[in-house]
């Protein structure tokens, strides 16, 4: 049971504390509800591009590194379809730092055509190495847009091509910024050696000033129910041949997710999961295979995929995993299987527990969802889901007009 506090600022700010004496250090976690999917759909990459503007300077701070450093602190972010999160690991007595910084990039950046300029040569350069030169680079790519026709989680968090960054204008940055970068449109989490009063008068005192301005209403297109199989396949300078298998499953906050979770430890938790057992070990069709889901706030997909061996052909691949979902669905799930894989995931939520800074980061992402309080929730959802409930979402989720296959196949 992880326990926390709340209070929200005048101007909308949600903040959290998590008081934690075991430790001499702070956790500072900012998370910002904006992510891939609240971008235009013609100037795409531009919660990404932030990522990297907001170390760029703000209006007081030129350097933001600096007086961090200074403190004995580290930082980074990190950039979803669904969200932005920066986070500041310090000691608690330099705590102080952290509002400072954290709340001037928050006020507002230096913007500047100069600052512009380097991070988006800095984007493209990202862009292009990890996604056009790299092998593999664009298998999402290919994937979002072949299972999304509507909902922007289309395309990934980096952008939808390259040019969206490169014709990116000043004017265009600064309203994403106004429009997002507000204290009503974000989470504050503070974990560690630190009291609820002290954590108050920072907030106040740092981020209280900070104009309100009118909250982000979301609006996004809903994606249709798919109501055809689909199927994509691609040639490419790669080095062996790639199966991916995507389904749409339930949101983040349906009952349903939780099964969709179960459902890839099953076939993928390890060596002794049934695609590894079945279509490495015994069958020899694939030299790796996975399965796993988006985790996204809105609907996400489960992903199938593998490394077919050179000698398989992707049909033959294919009907394999096709015939292992069917055992899924025909077969009744032993008891000790399903308990394997809860005592599993227990295991996990439990291991990244322990970290302050995932605690923070955690906490912050559950009142994003609605309310922190889901974090000690998390459990009891997996362990109440049953063998039965499995079998019937694994018939939803695997009906073949809700599949979406890319055959990524190397050049002969």
């Amino acid at each position: 049971m992880i326990k926390y506090e709340k209070f929200i600022l005048e101007n909308g700010l949600r903040c959290i504390v998590h008081h934690d004496t075991t430790t001499p250090m702070v956790a500072f976690n900012i998370l910002y509800d904006v992510g891939a999917k609240d971008e235009d759909p013609a100037q795409t990459g531009f919660a990404h591009l932030f990522e990297h503007l907001m170390f760029g300077g703000s209006v007081n701070i030129p350097d933001y590194d600096e007086p961090l450093q200074m403190a004995g602190g580290e930082n980074n972010a990190y950039t979803t379809n669904d969200l932005t999160n920066y986070y500041i690991q310090l000691p608690a007595q330099n705590i102080e730092t952290a509002f400072w910084l954290e709340s001037d990039r928050m006020l507002s950046l230096a913007f500047g055509e100069k600052s512009l300029d380097v991070q988006r040569k800095v984007v493209c350069e990202e862009f292009k190495e990890h996604y056009i030169n790299k092998p593999y680079g664009d298998t999402w790519k290919y994937l979002r847009e072949l299972c999304y026709k509507q909902h922007p989680y289309q395309w990934m968090t980096i952008g939808k091509e390259l040019s969206h960054i490169e014709n990116a204008q000043l004017q265009d940055v600064k309203n994403f910024f106004f429009k997002h970068y507000r204290p009503s449109n974000a989470i504050l989490c503070v974990a560690g050696n630190i009291t609820t009063e002290r954590v108050k008068e920072l907030a106040e005192k740092w981020f209280g000033p900070i104009e309100a301005a009118v909250k982000y209403e979301r609006n996004l297109p809903l994606e249709p129910l798919q109501q055809e199989a689909r199927k994509q396949v691609v040639e490419k300078e790669v080095p062996v041949s790639v199966i991916l298998k995507a389904y749409h499953i339930a949101d983040r906050l349906n009952p349903d997710y939780y099964t969709a979770d179960l459902i890839t430890e099953l076939f993928s938790g390890g060596q002794s999961s049934r695609l590894y057992q079945s279509l490495v070990k015994e069958k020899q069709l694939f030299s790796q295979i996975d399965c796993y889901h988006t985790g996204s706030v809105e609907k996400g997909l489960l992903v199938i995929e593998g490394k077919i061996l050179p000698h398989v052909k992707p049909e033959d691949a294919d009907h394999a995993i096709q015939v292992e979902v069917h055992k899924l669905i025909d077969t009744t799930i032993e008891a000790a299987e399903l308990e394997k894989v809860k005592n599993k995931i227990e295991s996990m939520i439990c291991f990244e527990d322990l970290s302050l800074l995932n605690r923070a980061n955690n906490l912050a992402f559950y009142e994003l969802l609605g309310d922190a309080e889901k974090m000690n929730q998390e459990f009891a959802n997996y362990n109440k889901v049953t063998a039965a409930e499995i079998q019937a979402q694994a018939r939803i989720i695997f009906d073949e007009k809700n599949s979406n296959t890319l055959y990524y196949l190397s050049k002969k």
